[in-house]
């Protein structure tokens, strides 16, 4: 079985100092078979890293939507952010890629859909993130894992990892897998190895936010 983290940041993130070859040089100290680099509303980093490791890597990107956040995995190209969560599905679908919805009832994050606007698509998406390391309220991953089920979507979990730190405290188990369809028919009867992180590591992201704007 292989292990998979399915949502992690790099340099290409505003909110993210982790260089692509220390992200390499972790996933190879920790484990980590498969790595989808999931940057904000960027492909760059992943495509990146798919060069120098195309063992490890899953070009993804975390795309910002008018209605909050999606995961999109195996793309060949970056979408844009800021379409209606419709369009960007339909741009990840052109590329062949799976859709996901990330943290999607987390309660702190404005970044998160929310009910109303994840109902208006879970028909559309592939997955859903029912665990992320991030989330400081587990009641929240509890709901979508609840949300998942009742609709029949696949289940995700990920670290969010911003830092090295954080890299492999959400992972999947999954069975070896070649490409988008391989990997779907892996994951639905994948096991989740989670563990939370500290809230404190939000001030990680904020650091890192504030050394960039003063680069």
């Amino acid at each position: 079985m292989w292990k998979v983290e399915l949502h992690a940041h790099t340099l290409y993130s505003p909110d993210c100092l982790v260089r692509l070859e220390a992200m390499v040089a972790a996933c190879r100290r920790k484990r980590i078979d498969k790595l989808a680099v999931t940057d904000h509303n960027t492909a760059e980093g992943a495509l990146t890293l798919a060069r120098m490791a195309p063992d490890l890597v899953i070009v993804g990107e975390e795309v910002r939507t008018s209605r909050g956040e999606l995961l999109a995995y195996f793309l060949k190209e970056t979408v844009p952010p800021d379409l209606s969560p419709e369009e960007t599905i339909a741009r990840i679908r052109a590329q062949g890629g799976l859709v996901g919805i990330s943290h999607p009832l987390d309660r702190i994050r404005r970044e998160a859909m929310g009910e109303s606007a994840a109902l208006a698509i879970i028909d559309r998406v592939d997955m859903v993130e029912v665990f992320n390391a991030r989330s400081i309220f587990q009641e929240d991953n509890a709901r979508a894992l609840a949300l998942a089920e009742a609709h029949n979507r696949l289940k995700t979990a990920g670290s969010d990892a911003h830092t090295l730190y954080e890299l492999g405290r959400a992972t999947m188990r999954l069975r070896p897998f070649d490409g988008p369809q391989d990997f779907l028919a892996a994951l639905s009867d994948a096991q989740i190895e989670a563990r939370p992180t500290t809230r404190l590591i939000h001030f990680a992201s904020r650091w890192a936010q504030w050394r960039k704007r003063r680069s």
